[in-house]
């Protein structure tokens, strides 16, 4: 997958909703996003995506009881050889109130990117095609890849 090459040697920042395609099997998207994880699973690039994440990902299987689901989550963001999840600290919270006052994200999102930025990352990969383009990282909208 062309995309997925173009990322080789290079670091990724991740959103929330691309790591829920994969995990629970998004029958509309897991074709485009496999390829990823797997390319980032063989150490082809690295993935970095904030704290946040875990936050966004564990509200649903929390509140259906799927623990399974919870653990698998955990495990890919907290033990994963090639992803990194970044804790927010004062540099990236300072980041991502520049990045909400100047382009109106949201705070999920300024923290993503701002996790993105600060941890060197050249593209940032998520299904959300209203984000601006926000310089010093490359935005990689899922819909926009094949």
């Amino acid at each position: 997958m062309g995309w997925v090459d173009s990322l080789q040697g290079s670091i990724v920042g991740l959103d929330t909703g691309l790591l829920i395609y994969f995990i629970e099997e998004h029958p509309q998207h897991l074709a485009r996003v496999a390829p990823f994880f797997e390319a980032a699973d063989c150490g082809e690039f690295r993935v970095v995506t904030s704290l946040v994440t875990l936050v966004e990902v564990l509200v649903h299987p929390l509140r259906e009881g799927r623990h399974d689901l919870a653990q698998q989550y955990r495990d890919l963001l907290l033990n994963s050889e090639h992803m990194t999840t970044v804790p927010l600290n004062e540099g990236i919270a300072e980041q991502a109130a520049e990045l909400r006052a100047r382009y109106k994200l949201r705070t999920p999102d300024a923290i993503q990117i701002a996790t993105a930025l600060r941890s060197g990352a050249s593209a940032f990969l998520t299904s959300d095609d209203g984000l601006p383009e926000i310089p010093g990282v490359s935005s990689l909208v899922l819909k926009r890849l094949l």
